[in-house]
């Protein structure tokens, strides 16, 4: 079928913004074809013309244009069929070619027919050159559009990769200073359970031998996820590790500890923590907390008890009076050292734990550390998987053996 511009295409149109886009003409009418190429050259459009869809899909696979102008009536496959074959290639730049289909035809079944062939815009005939270069931008912005969307997409996959590349080497940083297996300590059970909401987190625990013999162990917990969670948690061992060697008592320790962190980060930054520093032949004790969630202790003879954090969390104050606590534990009895994960992870759960609801779940009757532990994270966490976390969930328990 010939095109006729209308009478309403005496308006001149512009030649901005068409970036020198590729437009390839589809019309079993060399007449139409010269119109239509004549009209979209002259303003600064670079067309191709071709007479039937077999020489079109040729052309398309060859190098796919900025856009095609379909003629819907042609004989042979017309215009419809010849979309659908492009539509459904394998090539994602040969399927997503932007279409605009001609059509002499103004019936809602004709616009139905070119859209559901694939067609992103039509225009029926006589064709009107400004609504035609109008349509003609708008896919072209569109696909400008998507093309911008796709890079985009390429960056943030690419950030995605790099991101898990990050996460995976901090993950193994951070493993390696968690504690693989229970410390061995005579007459004692060790037990412990590590959670990070991602790969790593920003809790970390650890014992150490004391100057005076004594075995120190230690939580802490960190602000923020990710890699730099797991800086702060390597910090943080080195730091208590460095405090041991020059410090005697818990309280000196977390002094030392607040004292570097404090120099380092500037009062920009912070972490929780709590210690206890154990004879494990006489069974005394110190605890001293920073900001910490209260030690928890579980008496033999079903008593419970709660040790609270008096000093702020480290970092945060130059030269705070940490205050220990001091304790004696008994044959059958039982300490949790933890963090506020265990207050209520889970993403769905609106209700968090306190600490002396906490405290009401310990179960002096426990025969292992690791049975006193396993209970206590079943009664406060019953429906929490792994993957549902939304906090870090770090504890440690540690029992005396009855004889």
């Amino acid at each position: 079928m010939t095109v006729r511009l209308s009478s309403e295409s005496k308006i001149e149109m512009s030649t901005a913004n068409n970036s020198q886009a590729e437009i390839l003409i589809v019309d079993d009418d060399a007449l139409s074809r010269k119109i239509l190429a004549q009209v979209l050259t002259s303003n600064g459009y670079n067309c191709q013309v071709c007479g039937d869809g077999a020489e079109a899909l040729e052309i398309i696979h060859a190098k796919p244009p900025s856009l095609l102008l379909l003629d819907f009536d042609m004989p042979g496959a017309n215009g419809a069929e010849v979309l659908k074959q492009l539509r459904s290639d394998q090539h994602q730049a040969v399927a997503q070619v932007p279409t605009i289909m001609l059509t002499g035809h103004g019936s809602e079944e004709s616009e139905v027919s070119c859209l559901q062939a694939g067609a992103d815009d039509f225009v029926t005939k006589p064709v009107n050159a400004a609504v035609l270069r109008a349509r003609i931008e708008t896919q072209l912005r569109l696909r400008s559009m998507r093309r911008q969307l796709e890079r985009q997409n390429d960056e943030l996959e690419q950030w995605r990769r790099d991101l898990e590349r990050d996460l995976a080497a901090a993950r193994l940083t951070q493993q390696s200073l968690i504690p693989q297996k229970p410390l061995a300590v005579p007459g004692w059970e060790v037990a412990a359970c590590y959670r990070p909401v991602i790969q790593v987190g920003g809790d970390i625990y650890g014992w150490l031998r004391m100057k005076d013999g004594r075995v120190l162990f230690w939580i802490a917990d960190g602000s923020g996820h990710g890699a730099a969670a797991a800086l702060l948690t390597t910090l943080a061992k080195l730091l208590f590790h460095h405090g041991s060697v020059e410090h005697d008592t818990p309280a000196s320790v977390m002094e030392a500890v607040n004292d570097d962190f404090r120099s380092i980060f500037g009062g920009r930054s912070f972490m929780t923590a709590m210690c206890v520093a154990l004879n494990h032949t006489t069974g005394s004790a110190h605890a001293v907390g920073a900001g910490h969630p209260p030690l928890l202790i579980a008496r033999h003879n079903g008593a419970t008890e709660s040790i609270a954090s008096v000093a702020p969390p480290l970092g945060l104050v130059k030269r705070p009076e940490f205050v220990e606590t001091a304790l004696d534990f008994k044959p059958g009895d039982a300490f949790l050292l933890y963090t506020d994960g265990l207050f209520g992870s889970s993403i769905n759960e609106q209700r968090r734990l306190t600490p002396q609801q906490l405290e009401k779940m310990l179960d002096h009757s426990a025969p292992t550390a690791e049975a006193f532990l396993k209970r206590i994270l079943a009664h406060a966490t019953p429906n929490n998987a792994e993957n549902s976390l939304s906090a870090d969930l770090t504890a440690l328990a540690v029992r005396r053996m009855a004889p």
